[in-house]
């Protein structure tokens, strides 16, 4: 496999030489420098993954593993800044992804729930079925700490994440029904993970439902609410009744979350009515707004935005699991190496769990590969935020902050590997 370049293979080169060096400095100078050339392989890795075709997917876990290394080695830097926290960074950059993800959707991605409803059930049943349950059994058996078990069961009650659509696309799967089922597993969310989490998980950790389905609804389907909204006017090209329509849906969203936080909580009417207002601003007029001026700027050039929000994506997912393990370092030198073994066992079993089970319900082979991705790949970056707003990021967080990186390098081997073994079936496009 050659490179591009040969800068790419001076690259590599230098990031083995500054891994062995690390090799011999911990094992014989130990010393907190040291670390310094981990980070290095690392950073080195990742740009020099660049020159290769096939491996530059792997890019991007690899600068994942740099910035939890640089947090492991140095987590007085990304713990605060004076008195700002950065873990106070996690909610707002995930409803930052959550609204990137709705801007890139429409009505139209729903439509899987007609065309193929009995895939989408299967797909939605395995969701929150298999990694649930996988979820408790390993944190049981693995005998962890009560918030470090809670963690494990936190990542299976989540839905699926981003990545499990960028999987099944590489992998040649039923692209349609990974963004269905990714879209309908997202808006059953604020039901299915709290209940769960208190039903699998409340034998750990006090679980409060109606707060858990508060903050969920707050952290995912309020931003995905204001993308969609963006969507709606930026692309245009709808009717003024399907606007209107719309708009009345999304209104109609809020004002449920308005009233269960009435119920649910000791709140005023009037508190209630400014909380009200607030949404409608920031999740539905300046949307509304922003997508107008997009429109009126791009001339229908998106293509750029497309790819900006991608990078950001990807990029605060980065920050958030720098964040947590810089946060949860200590109790991550306890139980890190029993933790990754913990956590790549519940994201194997989904591939393969997620699998037999379409294949024993007759579903096509495209399906199937979708489905395994959709199961044992999962919403780390909510079940960041859950665990912040629970207000034990540095223990039940550490789970999620290891889950995602290993999830990205076990789907791109296997997307990569189901690529080179394509079904006779039209491929999807993205």
């Amino acid at each position: 496999m050659k490179s591009k370049h040969p800068v790419y293979r001076i690259l590599i080169a230098l990031a083995f030489l500054s891994l062995l060096i690390f090799g011999i400095t911990h094992f014989f100078i130990p010393s907190l420098a040291g670390g310094s050339y981990l980070i290095v392989f690392f950073v080195l890795l990742a740009f020099g993954l660049q020159g290769y075709e096939k491996l530059k997917s792997f890019s991007y876990t690899v600068w994942i593993f740099a910035a939890v290394t640089v947090s492991m080695y140095f987590p007085e830097y990304f713990q605060r800044a004076g008195n700002f926290e950065f873990k106070s960074m996690i909610v707002p950059l995930l409803q930052i992804i959550m609204f990137g993800m709705g801007s890139q959707m429409s009505l139209a991605d729903f439509k899987g729930v007609i065309s193929m409803p009995k895939a989408v059930f299967i797909g939605l049943f395995a969701q929150y079925s298999i990694m649930p349950f996988i979820g408790l059994g390993i944190a049981t058996q693995f005998g962890f700490p009560p918030e470090i078990a809670a963690g494990v069961v936190l990542v299976g009650v989540s839905p699926s994440g981003l990545a499990s659509n960028v999987m099944s696309f590489i992998a040649r799967a039923n692209l349609a029904l990974a963004v269905t089922l990714a879209a309908m597993g997202t808006l059953l969310a604020p039901i299915f993970t709290p209940a769960l989490m208190k039903l699998l998980a409340g034998q750990f950790i006090a679980v409060n439902f109606w707060s858990m389905m508060l903050d969920t609804i707050n952290m995912i389907i309020l931003p995905i609410v204001a993308g969609l909204i963006f969507n709606l006017f930026a692309y245009g090209g709808k009717k003024q009744k399907e606007v209107i329509l719309q708009l009345a849906a999304y209104f109609g969203i809020i004002i449920i979350r308005i009233i269960i936080l009435y119920t649910t909580s000791e709140i005023t009417a009037g508190k209630t009515a400014i909380v009200l207002l607030t949404n409608v601003f920031w999740f539905m007029l300046l949307p509304a707004v922003a997508g107008n001026v997009l429109k009126a700027i791009a001339k229908g050039n998106y293509a750029w935005l497309s790819n900006f929000l991608s990078f950001l994506s990807m990029a605060g997912i980065a920050v958030i699991i720098t964040i947590i393990t810089a946060a949860g370092r200590d109790s991550l030198l306890d139980v890190g190496l029993l933790l990754v073994a913990a956590c790549l066992l519940h994201n194997l079993a989904g591939y393969f769990l997620g699998y037999s089970m379409s294949r024993l319900m007759g579903m096509k082979e495209k399906d199937c590969r979708t489905v395994a991705f959709e199961v044992g790949m999962q919403n780390g970056g909510l079940a960041s935020g859950l665990a912040l707003q629970m207000g034990k990021v540095a223990t039940v967080g550490l789970a999620p902050a290891i889950f995602g990186p290993l999830m990205n390098i076990t789907g791109s081997i296997l997307a990569t590997w189901w690529r080179g073994r394509p079904v006779d079936e039209p491929a999807e496009t993205l």
